[in-house]
């Protein structure tokens, strides 16, 4: 059973930096593509950055230049460095893996529980 544990939500204060870190088990994911999606109040779940088996990497153009994703095969985990952040990052953000080893918004095949970050004025 594929298990997806995010860790590193909080609140910041604008300008300020933030890590999240996600842990999967259940199969190995190296030859798949993993990603961070987020879901702000009254608004839909969209990718933020998604980093592929070969770790291409696809940024939301919101975060372009600010966040940087990046991933440890051997740990099976991905990560999500937040720089400059803005209150509009303000959101629930999920760890997911994809189906291919491609970033595919339509083919994830699984999802971290989430965790918030808050980001104040």
């Amino acid at each position: 059973q594929v298990q997806l544990v995010e860790s590193g939500g909080g609140l910041v204060q604008t300008g300020d930096s933030l890590t999240l870190s996600c842990v999967a088990s259940g199969r190995d994911f190296s030859n798949y593509a993993m990603g961070w999606f987020r879901q702000a109040p009254g608004k839909e779940r969209e990718l933020v950055a998604g980093i592929s088996s070969g770790r291409y990497t696809k940024y939301a153009d919101s975060v372009q230049g600010r966040f940087t994703i990046f991933r440890d095969a051997a740990k099976n985990s991905v990560s999500l460095q937040m720089n400059s952040l803005k209150p509009e990052d303000t959101a629930v953000y999920y760890c997911a893996t994809f189906r291919t080893p491609t970033v595919a918004v339509n083919l994830v095949d699984a999802w971290g529980q989430g965790t918030l970050v808050t980001v104040s004025v």
